[in-house]
């Protein structure tokens, strides 16, 4: 069960995360050179995050 919430929990902030940076894309006045900063802070968050989920026991 514990695992189970886990996951559930990491997918939504992964899928809110992914759709915070890719709304970033969408505006006109915005190119992608613009948001690669945005796009490499998103994956490190959620490296992070899946890190600290399942490998992280201390």
């Amino acid at each position: 069960m514990n695992k189970l919430t886990t996951v559930v929990g990491l997918s939504f902030a992964i899928f809110f995360l992914i759709g915070l940076a890719t709304t970033l894309t969408r505006s006109m006045m915005i190119g992608f050179i613009d948001v690669i900063p945005v796009y490499l802070l998103m994956g490190i968050a959620i490296a992070m995050m899946i890190y600290e989920a399942f490998f992280d026991k201390s």
